[in-house]
């Protein structure tokens, strides 16, 4: 689970008792701090990271910033050379030490500190700024409960190789940032990302919605079993290609309907096809004026997806993840509506292009032509209890019909 650290040494004076209150009140995993007496205050419910003879890098921030005249720049931790851990965890309310690292020997006598009975946890910070630190940094993410790493290089190919040279270290790979828009960047590095993050706020409002990054994630749906009650040709109209920039799985695709209340998982063109290649980031979803289904429980019209969109992409397992659109394709075809109902009898609409090629998903994964569904035939869904307004939740009256 992905974590962040705040770091107090930056934050101004006025602002630091409100961030101190709101990163214990928002849960944050961890506080930095080069004041032992500062972090002995905090609750044990956050883990409390003491820099020895004064502060760490942390990241320059971008031009413009808010709050920020001119970009700060990064500087070193401590002077200070590693030594022997001193006290356990209990003395002075300390969790883990943090200390700079720019040799291997360095790194050495923290992993021996590590090692040493009792002693209070030691991370590691490095400042990576070319191979050699680069590769000093893999080196530590592989000895270290925690390595903090500054990245120089403002693209995430650095971070990138620390991933995949960490990717079976059981210790926590921790990347500064500069800013919250970073933070979730470095959150999707290679899919896995960051373990964590070491971030600065320059206020508490910073921390709230750095709490928001962390909880966006998404949730697991409860799908059901929809029963085709009828089929029938409705004429022409406008159909909607959503062309993902994501490969889809063989039993993902995304839930389509014409009433809010209730979606079908329409396939994905993840299986082969005759006379045409696949394109295994593509839907072919349905007409224009359908609800799908995105993040934070909020449907789109069809009409509404483009370039840039978010939506979910749910398997037959009910699990789901966040797909960007890279591009919606609207076109004139022959539409079939098909009609199902779930156990409670709710109605469940869907109307998509009359086209064998259209597919939708069974329980199972079972992949269906639409043009060969049957009364009977069952088909993976999804109930919504709540009604909708421009796409969002709300609790009113609202009938569908």
């Amino acid at each position: 689970m992905r974590f962040a650290w705040i770091d107090l040494r930056e934050v101004p004076r006025p602002q630091l008792q409100a961030v101190v209150d709101a990163a214990i009140h928002t849960r944050m995993a961890g506080v930095l701090a080069a004041d032992a007496e500062l972090l002995a205050t905090l609750p044990p419910t956050v883990t409390r990271v003491l820099v020895p003879g004064g502060p760490a890098p942390t990241a320059a921030k971008k031009p413009g910033a808010k709050g920020d005249k001119e970009q700060q720049e990064t500087r070193p931790a401590s002077d200070a050379k590693p030594s022997a851990a001193t006290g356990s965890s209990a003395d002075a309310g300390i969790d883990v030490l943090l200390r700079t690292f720019t040799a291997q020997d360095q790194l050495d006598a923290l992993a021996a500190d590590n090692r040493a009975t009792g002693a209070t946890p030691v991370a590691g910070f490095i400042d990576v700024r070319d191979d050699r630190t680069l590769r000093l940094s893999c080196a530590g993410a592989m000895v270290l409960p925690y390595t903090v790493i500054h990245f120089a290089d403002p693209t995430k190919i650095p971070l990138e190789i620390v991933l995949a040279a960490a990717e079976s270290a059981e210790g926590k790979l921790v990347t500064v940032v500069g800013d919250l828009e970073e933070a979730a960047i470095v959150f999707d590095v290679l899919e896995r990302g960051s373990d964590g993050i070491l971030f600065t706020p320059r206020s508490a409002d910073d921390v709230f919605a750095l709490a928001r990054l962390l909880e966006a994630t998404t949730p697991q749906l409860e799908l059901c079993t929809l029963t085709v009650e009828s089929i029938r040709h409705v004429g022409l109209g406008d159909r909607v290609c959503v062309d993902t920039c994501s490969h889809f799985e063989e039993d993902e695709g995304i839930l389509v309907g014409s009433y809010s209340s209730g979606f079908v998982l329409c396939c994905s063109e993840t299986h082969p096809l005759p006379y045409m290649p696949t394109r295994p980031f593509r839907v072919n979803a349905g007409a224009l004026h359908s609800y799908t289904l995105g993040p934070d429980n909020r449907t789109n019209y069809l009409s509404e997806v483009g370039s840039g969109s978010a939506l979910l992409a749910v398997g037959a397992d009910g699990r789901t993840r966040r797909v960007v659109v890279g591009r919606a394709k609207l076109e004139s075809r022959p539409l079939l509506e098909i009609r199902t109902h779930a156990e409670d009898g709710r109605l469940v609409s869907l109307t998509v292009q009359d086209d064998w090629h259209v597919r939708v998903l069974g329980p199972g994964g079972k992949v269906l032509n639409v043009t060969e569904l049957q009364t009977g035939d069952e088909l993976l869904g999804y109930l919504a209890t709540d009604k909708r307004h421009v796409g969002l939740p709300i609790g009113e009256f609202c009938k569908e019909v």
